[in-house]
Protein backbone atom coordinates (compact mmCIF):
# COMPACT_ATOMS: atom_id res chain seq x y z
CA UNK A 1 0.00 0.00 0.00
CA UNK A 2 1.56 3.49 -1.05
CA UNK A 3 1.12 6.10 1.43
CA UNK A 4 2.92 8.84 -1.21
CA UNK A 5 -0.88 9.90 -1.44
CA UNK A 6 -3.17 11.37 1.35
CA UNK A 7 -6.27 8.86 1.55
CA UNK A 8 -9.03 10.42 4.25
CA UNK A 9 -11.76 8.15 5.34
CA UNK A 10 -14.46 8.27 7.95
CA UNK A 11 -13.24 7.11 10.72
CA UNK A 12 -15.50 5.08 13.78
CA UNK A 13 -14.83 8.76 15.80
CA UNK A 14 -16.38 10.28 13.32
CA UNK A 15 -19.98 8.94 13.29
CA UNK A 16 -22.49 10.82 15.32
CA UNK A 17 -24.12 8.14 16.22
CA UNK A 18 -21.02 5.77 17.86
CA UNK A 19 -22.13 3.65 20.71
CA UNK A 20 -21.56 5.62 23.97
CA UNK A 21 -19.48 2.89 25.34
CA UNK A 22 -17.26 2.03 22.31
CA UNK A 23 -16.57 5.37 21.96
CA UNK A 24 -15.52 5.66 26.50
CA UNK A 25 -13.60 2.88 25.24
CA UNK A 26 -11.31 4.35 22.64
CA UNK A 27 -10.94 7.78 24.43
CA UNK A 28 -9.47 5.18 26.88
CA UNK A 29 -7.37 3.85 24.56
CA UNK A 30 -6.28 7.48 22.68
CA UNK A 31 -5.16 8.69 26.42
CA UNK A 32 -2.71 5.93 26.88
CA UNK A 33 -1.86 6.60 23.18
CA UNK A 34 -1.20 10.55 23.81
CA UNK A 35 0.56 9.53 27.11
CA UNK A 36 3.20 7.00 25.35
CA UNK A 37 3.78 9.70 22.69
CA UNK A 38 4.10 12.72 24.88
CA UNK A 39 1.76 15.03 23.31
CA UNK A 40 1.02 16.98 26.80
CA UNK A 41 4.80 17.24 26.85
CA UNK A 42 5.30 18.46 23.28
CA UNK A 43 2.13 21.13 23.49
CA UNK A 44 3.38 22.34 26.86
CA UNK A 45 6.39 23.68 25.78
CA UNK A 46 5.35 26.44 23.48
CA UNK A 47 2.80 27.15 25.99
CA UNK A 48 5.61 27.72 28.41
CA UNK A 49 7.38 30.06 26.70
CA UNK A 50 4.46 32.10 26.49
CA UNK A 51 4.07 32.06 30.20
CA UNK A 52 7.22 33.36 30.56
CA UNK A 53 6.59 37.03 28.64
CA UNK A 54 3.36 37.21 31.00
CA UNK A 55 4.08 35.81 34.12
CA UNK A 56 2.14 37.89 36.02
CA UNK A 57 -1.36 37.00 34.40
CA UNK A 58 -2.80 33.79 33.79
CA UNK A 59 -2.39 32.38 30.31
CA UNK A 60 -5.52 31.73 28.38
CA UNK A 61 -5.21 28.33 26.19
CA UNK A 62 -8.31 26.67 24.46
CA UNK A 63 -8.08 23.21 23.17
CA UNK A 64 -9.91 22.43 19.84
CA UNK A 65 -11.64 18.92 19.51
CA UNK A 66 -10.48 18.05 22.69
CA UNK A 67 -11.61 14.59 23.03
CA UNK A 68 -11.55 12.49 26.37
CA UNK A 69 -9.56 15.70 27.55
CA UNK A 70 -6.35 14.06 28.65
CA UNK A 71 -3.90 16.75 26.90
CA UNK A 72 -6.14 19.56 28.08
CA UNK A 73 -6.18 17.92 31.95
CA UNK A 74 -2.73 17.19 31.74
CA UNK A 75 -1.28 20.90 30.91
CA UNK A 76 -3.26 21.72 33.46
CA UNK A 77 -1.79 20.02 35.79
CA UNK A 78 1.79 20.33 34.67
CA UNK A 79 0.90 23.89 34.93
CA UNK A 80 -0.48 23.46 38.66
CA UNK A 81 2.36 21.21 39.97
CA UNK A 82 4.86 24.46 38.44
CA UNK A 83 2.93 27.14 39.79
CA UNK A 84 2.77 28.60 36.81
CA UNK A 85 -0.77 29.99 36.40
CA UNK A 86 -3.00 28.23 33.61
CA UNK A 87 -6.18 28.83 32.45
CA UNK A 88 -7.79 25.54 30.12
CA UNK A 89 -10.51 24.93 28.24
CA UNK A 90 -11.35 22.08 25.98
CA UNK A 91 -14.48 22.22 23.22
CA UNK A 92 -15.44 19.49 20.89
CA UNK A 93 -18.73 18.67 19.11
CA UNK A 94 -19.15 15.28 20.78
CA UNK A 95 -21.26 15.27 24.01
CA UNK A 96 -19.76 11.51 24.80
CA UNK A 97 -16.88 13.38 24.73
CA UNK A 98 -17.37 16.68 26.61
CA UNK A 99 -18.95 14.09 29.14
CA UNK A 100 -15.71 11.83 29.72
CA UNK A 101 -13.54 14.87 29.90
CA UNK A 102 -15.50 16.52 32.16
CA UNK A 103 -16.08 13.37 34.59
CA UNK A 104 -12.37 13.11 34.03
CA UNK A 105 -11.08 16.23 35.07
CA UNK A 106 -13.51 16.31 38.35
CA UNK A 107 -11.85 13.41 39.17
CA UNK A 108 -8.36 14.21 38.77
CA UNK A 109 -9.18 17.62 40.82
CA UNK A 110 -8.34 19.52 37.55
CA UNK A 111 -10.32 23.24 37.10
CA UNK A 112 -10.17 22.57 33.44
CA UNK A 113 -13.72 23.76 31.69
CA UNK A 114 -15.23 21.53 28.44
CA UNK A 115 -17.70 23.45 26.39
CA UNK A 116 -19.77 22.35 23.44
CA UNK A 117 -18.52 23.75 19.73
CA UNK A 118 -18.50 22.88 15.88
CA UNK A 119 -14.62 24.48 15.17
CA UNK A 120 -15.70 24.51 11.36
CA UNK A 121 -19.29 25.15 10.93
CA UNK A 122 -19.82 28.04 14.21
CA UNK A 123 -16.41 29.45 14.44
CA UNK A 124 -14.24 29.71 17.96
CA UNK A 125 -14.23 31.33 21.42
CA UNK A 126 -12.24 33.96 21.58
CA UNK A 127 -9.97 35.64 24.06
CA UNK A 128 -7.36 33.22 24.34
CA UNK A 129 -3.55 33.74 24.23
CA UNK A 130 -3.09 30.12 22.68
CA UNK A 131 -5.20 28.04 20.73
CA UNK A 132 -3.98 24.44 19.73
CA UNK A 133 -5.16 21.35 18.68
CA UNK A 134 -3.80 17.71 18.52
CA UNK A 135 -5.18 14.74 16.48
CA UNK A 136 -7.90 16.93 14.53
CA UNK A 137 -6.38 17.76 11.36
CA UNK A 138 -6.07 14.48 9.37
CA UNK A 139 -9.69 14.41 10.14
CA UNK A 140 -10.17 17.61 7.80
CA UNK A 141 -10.56 17.99 3.85
CA UNK A 142 -8.18 20.41 2.65
CA UNK A 143 -10.29 23.17 2.56
CA UNK A 144 -11.96 22.86 6.69
CA UNK A 145 -8.02 22.83 7.15
CA UNK A 146 -7.51 25.74 6.03
CA UNK A 147 -10.81 27.52 7.54
CA UNK A 148 -9.52 25.46 10.92
CA UNK A 149 -6.19 27.19 11.29
CA UNK A 150 -8.29 30.95 10.51
CA UNK A 151 -10.33 30.56 12.97
CA UNK A 152 -7.87 29.48 15.12
CA UNK A 153 -5.61 32.13 14.52
CA UNK A 154 -8.66 34.83 15.11
CA UNK A 155 -8.96 33.16 18.45
CA UNK A 156 -5.89 33.78 19.73
CA UNK A 157 -4.26 36.78 20.68
CA UNK A 158 -0.14 35.02 20.03
CA UNK A 159 -0.34 31.65 19.43
CA UNK A 160 -1.81 28.45 17.10
CA UNK A 161 -0.33 25.22 17.79
CA UNK A 162 -0.86 22.04 15.50
CA UNK A 163 -0.03 18.52 17.10
CA UNK A 164 -0.69 15.64 14.89
CA UNK A 165 0.46 12.56 12.88
CA UNK A 166 2.81 12.17 10.26
CA UNK A 167 1.93 9.91 7.44
CA UNK A 168 4.90 7.69 7.00
CA UNK A 169 5.69 3.70 6.84
CA UNK A 170 6.80 3.82 10.36
CA UNK A 171 4.33 6.08 11.60
CA UNK A 172 1.50 3.35 9.62
CA UNK A 173 3.24 0.30 10.99
CA UNK A 174 2.71 2.25 14.37
CA UNK A 175 -0.84 2.35 14.40
CA UNK A 176 -1.44 -0.91 12.71
CA UNK A 177 -0.05 -3.24 15.52
CA UNK A 178 1.67 -1.06 18.01
CA UNK A 179 -1.93 -0.15 18.92
CA UNK A 180 -2.74 -3.08 20.13
CA UNK A 181 -0.31 -3.18 22.44
CA UNK A 182 -1.91 -0.23 24.06
CA UNK A 183 -5.79 -0.93 23.98
CA UNK A 184 -8.35 -3.22 23.30
CA UNK A 185 -10.66 -1.05 22.14
CA UNK A 186 -12.17 -2.43 18.42
CA UNK A 187 -12.71 1.12 17.05
CA UNK A 188 -8.63 2.49 17.98
CA UNK A 189 -7.55 -0.65 15.83
CA UNK A 190 -9.58 0.55 13.30
CA UNK A 191 -9.21 4.18 13.16
CA UNK A 192 -5.31 3.89 13.90
CA UNK A 193 -4.09 3.04 10.63
CA UNK A 194 -6.76 5.26 8.80
CA UNK A 195 -5.40 8.31 10.57
CA UNK A 196 -2.16 7.85 9.16
CA UNK A 197 -3.20 7.41 5.74
CA UNK A 198 -5.26 10.37 6.48
CA UNK A 199 -2.40 12.43 7.95
CA UNK A 200 -0.26 15.23 6.41
CA UNK A 201 3.16 15.38 5.84
CA UNK A 202 4.55 18.34 7.24
CA UNK A 203 5.39 19.98 4.08
CA UNK A 204 1.62 19.58 3.00
CA UNK A 205 0.46 20.80 6.50
CA UNK A 206 2.73 23.95 6.26
CA UNK A 207 1.12 24.03 2.76
CA UNK A 208 -2.77 24.79 4.72
CA UNK A 209 -0.53 27.16 7.48
CA UNK A 210 0.64 29.51 4.59
CA UNK A 211 -2.67 29.56 2.94
CA UNK A 212 -4.32 30.40 5.99
CA UNK A 213 -2.15 33.45 6.19
CA UNK A 214 -0.69 32.06 9.61
CA UNK A 215 2.95 33.19 9.69
CA UNK A 216 5.09 30.45 10.58
CA UNK A 217 7.08 30.11 14.14
CA UNK A 218 8.53 27.01 14.39
CA UNK A 219 8.44 23.18 13.05
CA UNK A 220 9.46 20.29 15.39
CA UNK A 221 9.24 16.64 14.32
CA UNK A 222 9.10 14.50 18.19
CA UNK A 223 8.06 10.85 19.06
CA UNK A 224 6.66 8.81 17.50
CA UNK A 225 6.31 9.99 14.38
CA UNK A 226 4.44 13.30 14.63
CA UNK A 227 4.53 17.30 14.43
CA UNK A 228 4.84 20.30 16.04
CA UNK A 229 3.85 23.20 14.63
CA UNK A 230 3.42 26.71 16.16
CA UNK A 231 2.75 30.17 14.42
CA UNK A 232 1.93 33.30 15.40
CA UNK A 233 -1.72 34.16 15.79
CA UNK A 234 -3.69 36.35 13.13
CA UNK A 235 -4.51 38.83 16.08
CA UNK A 236 -0.23 39.09 17.21
CA UNK A 237 0.50 42.67 17.21
CA UNK A 238 3.50 42.94 14.50
CA UNK A 239 5.68 46.09 14.58
CA UNK A 240 6.13 48.30 11.58
CA UNK A 241 9.01 49.34 10.25
CA UNK A 242 10.31 52.70 11.21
Amino acid sequence: MSLRVRDRQDEWMDQADLDRSLHAHALGGLERVNRISGSVRSIWRPILELTKRSPQRPLRVLDVASGGGDVAIGLKRIADRKGVPLEVTGCDLSDTALNYASQRAERLGAAVSFVRCNAIDDGLPDGFDAVYTSLFVHHLEGDDIVRLLRSMGTAARQQVIVNDLIRSKLGYALARWGIRLLTTSEVCHVDAPLSVRAALTIPELLGYVDAAGLPLLSVRKVFPERYVVVCRSSAYPTRSRP
